[in-house]
């Protein structure tokens, strides 16, 4: 089956079983249907395999468990798989909220910008509609107010008028369309400081919000809501994992199920890392609303001073402080917003906690008469003198220890923290680890554990382990959110990344084209500076240093450098210097050439003549 073919076929399934579900009941997100989809076909009691085509038998059989999985509203793994996707689709980080919010401030005056930037007034009228439309741009950008409300409108034009006066539309107009949103922006800065600068003195600003007064009373009591709701939650997957020991132990059921009990601890447990993330952000809400509020009433008092000190104020001098007045008061409508969607994210998370209605207190109390209920810090407590000792038949293991490894509170354990061996051999039951006491490095994973012994026997067999805890979560999928275990399972995504229609059935892609270059000299300590392949340059090495050793060194002294440093020259023996032309050159003179006559028997007088011929010719 083609990718194109797999993804079709996931919508149909997707859409059918939203389809008998509406039917039923509630409607249910695309999203939970999807994830619900995956988990089915990952468990292996359910006799599913990707690597082949799904017969329309096959699609029937996943729609059937699909649907009757996700109407039994009773069921704790439900609950906990709702919980997660509500989590993910609502919660959002800091940075991420930021930026949200200001893509939707910007959405919001995007139509109104527009208007301003592109028009071409020419009358009187019509520059002053424009500047009408400046003002309502300021307050709609600033959120300082409503555009209906006829006070908020004059302080603002007000403030506009002392800051961009009417008569400065002509320079306005003449800009480009870049240089006019940006001084849009920053007239609504400088305007938005003017308004809480008056409202300050009490000079207007009765529409504003006091936002520091809300904040001041709302965020501690978001603060300890989610604290004790949080308690509340820990003391019940506490009592949970005790009673799960306990029946473990006596091997029975006794009131309830262990596996409803156990899926009951997963919900308890998942709702409690959802809330320990909310009460973070809120404890750092807290800090940056009283860092912020202290910034803008010590701004607020430098410029009252500025503006009090001086009959008329520069304004190079006046508007960074009006400006820096407008930004920290953002500042606090952000951590506003940002601890509204805290809130109501721990608000609707309630809607999804199912293990308080398994056993109430009474039926608690009763089933854990004689058992110790102890913490996670008193779990730890008491395995904080145990330590792992390294012994020859672990040579092969790593292992990292709080004196030995620098940020040790920051290393990213496996599982979140849970002990792997607990989760294997006692079949699921989730007990946190004390990484104080070693955490084991396996194929660059950290792994936490419960005690010394557990920690020996997953080091001896951890690929075993890492595989049976693998395989129990295709059976119960809400550990892959719980544990993070979405590295094990390449077809599973995070449900914020997820999409209806995601290659749910279609086996993960295990090959790439990739490409690598190794270094030439990968370690600097292993290369050897003097080393030299060319055997020439050694002779010639090895010559100068015989000749070295003949030398001489002598040394000479001037009145300039008396008494103020050693001076010294070395010399080496001149070289034989020669030179070499192209070719040989010569040059040929006449040959000498001399005749004597009278010398073959006759008496007569002997006579030499020069036949030599002359240099001339």
């Amino acid at each position: 089956m083609s990718r194109t073919q797999a993804e079709s076929v996931i919508r149909n399934i997707i859409r059918e079983i939203a389809q008998t579900c509406s039917s039923r009941g509630p409607t249910l997100s695309e999203t939970l249907i999807a994830f619900m989809v995956k988990a089915v076909v990952l468990d292996p009691r359910n006799h599913f395999n990707v690597d082949r085509t799904l017969t329309k038998q096959d699609v029937k059989k996943l729609i059937e468990i699909c649907v009757n999985r996700l109407m039994d509203e009773d069921s704790p793994t439900l609950n906990t798989i709702k919980m997660q996707v509500y989590f993910d689709m609502n919660y959002t980080s800091r940075r991420e909220f930021a930026d949200i919010q200001q893509k939707i401030q910007q959405s919001h005056v995007q139509s109104l910008s527009r208007d301003v930037t592109d028009t071409r007034a020419r009358s009187r009228e019509e520059l002053h509609h424009l500047y009408t439309k400046i003002v309502s741009y300021i307050i709609q950008r600033s959120n300082l107010g409503s555009n209906t409300d006829i006070n908020t409108v004059r302080e603002t034009t007000a403030a506009l008028q002392s800051v961009f006066p009417q008569s400065e539309l002509s320079t306005f107009m003449s800009l480009l369309k870049q240089d006019k949103e940006e001084q849009l922006q920053e007239l609504t800065m400088i305007v938005s400081g003017i308004r809480l600068f008056n409202k300050n003195n009490s000079r207007g600003g009765e529409a504003i919000r006091n936002v520091p007064a809300v904040l001041n009373e709302t965020l501690p009591a978001a603060v300890a809501d989610v604290e004790r709701e949080l308690s509340s939650c820990q003391r019940l997957a506490w009592q949970y994992t005790a009673l799960l020991e306990k029946i473990m132990e006596q091997d029975t059921d006794g009131l309830v199920q262990t596996h409803v009990l156990k899926h009951s601890l997963y919900n308890t447990r998942q709702h409690e890392a959802f809330l320990k993330i909310i009460l973070a952000d809120m404890i750092l809400c807290a800090r940056e609303v009283t860092r912020l509020q202290f910034d803008l009433t010590s701004r607020m008092k430098l410029v009252q001073d500025v503006v009090h000190s001086m009959s008329a104020v520069p304004t190079s001098q006046v508007f960074p402080h009006f400006t820096a007045l407008s930004k920290l008061w953002a500042g606090l409508e952000g951590e506003m917003m940002l601890l509204s969607m805290l809130t109501n994210t721990a608000s609707g998370l309630r809607g999804f906690v199912s293990a308080r209605s398994l056993l109430n207190p009474d039926q608690l109390e009763r089933l854990l008469e004689g058992e110790q209920v102890r913490s996670d810090m008193e779990r730890c407590s008491v395995t904080a003198g145990e330590r792992v000792v390294m012994t020859s038949d672990m040579s092969g293991c790593e292992w990292m220890f709080p004196e030995t490894a620098v940020n040790f509170e920051e290393v990213p354990l496996q599982y979140k923290g849970v002990c792997g061996w607990t989760l294997v051999q006692k079949k699921g039951l989730i007990v946190p680890g004390n990484p104080h006491m070693g955490v084991l490095k396996h194929r660059e994973k950290f792994y936490a554990f419960s005690s010394r012994s557990a920690a020996y026997e997953f080091a001896s067999r951890a690929d075993e382990f890492i595989t049976a805890v693998t395989e129990m979560a295709k059976t119960s999928a809400e550990l892959i959110q719980l544990l993070h275990l979405h590295q094990e399972f390449a077809c599973v995504t995070p449900y914020a990344e997820m999409q209806s229609g995601q290659n749910l059935l279609v086996k993960a892609i295990s090959k790439s084209d990739s490409s690598t270059q190794t270094e030439i000299h990968p370690l600097e300590t292993n290369i050897v500076k003097s080393y030299e392949w060319n055997e020439w340059e050694l002779r010639r090495k090895a010559i100068k240093l015989a000749n070295l050793r003949e030398k001489v060194t002598h040394s000479m002294q001037t009145d300039l450098s008396h008494m103020r440093r050693q001076n010294s020259t070395q010399t080496f023996l001149p070289k034989d210097a020669g030179s070499q032309t192209k070719r040989d050159g010569e040059s040929n003179v006449p040959k000498p050439q001399v005749y004597l006559s009278g010398l073959r028997g006759q008496e007569t007088n002997m006579m030499k003549v020069n036949l030599t011929r002359t240099m001339d010719e």
